[in-house]
C-alpha cells in the first residue's frame, strides 16, 4: 500500500486532471493499521454521471486500477452511507453545480 499511495501523491497534478471526468469534487484516503492488518477508506464527494474509473483511459487511472487490484480484497464490498448533515459553503456548492 505504501508504493500505491506514495504513487497518488508524487502524481498528483494528473490525479486531479483524471477526477474531472469522474466529476470527483474531492477524494480523500484514509488509512488505519487494526491488529496489523492494514485498512484503507476513502471518502468522496461526487457529482452524477461521472466516468467511472474502470472506462478511463489515462494511463494514471490504469496503474491506479493495477494497485486497486492488487490491494483491495474483492470479497469485501463497500457500504455507501447516508450523510444526516452536510456542512458545506454556498459558495462552494455553487462552485460544484458549475
Amino acid at each position: 500500500m505504501d508504493e500505491w499511495l506514495t504513487f497518488l501523491n508524487d502524481h498528483m497534478e494528473d490525479v486531479l486532471v483524471t477526477l474531472e471526468g469522474e466529476k470527483m469534487y474531492v477524494e480523500t484516503i484514509f488509512r488505519e493499521t487494526l491488529d496489523n492488518t492494514e485498512y484503507l477508506y476513502w471518502y468522496s464527494v461526487q457529482g452524477d454521471n461521472g466516468q467511472d474509473v474502470e472506462e478511463s483511459e489515462h494511463w494514471l487511472d490504469k496503474k491506479h486500477l493495477e494497485y486497486w487490484n492488487e490491494c483491495i480484497d474483492p470479497t469485501f464490498r463497500p457500504v455507501d452511507l447516508s450523510p444526516e448533515v452536510l456542512m458545506i459553503p454556498k459558495k462552494i456548492q455553487e462552485a460544484m453545480e458549475a
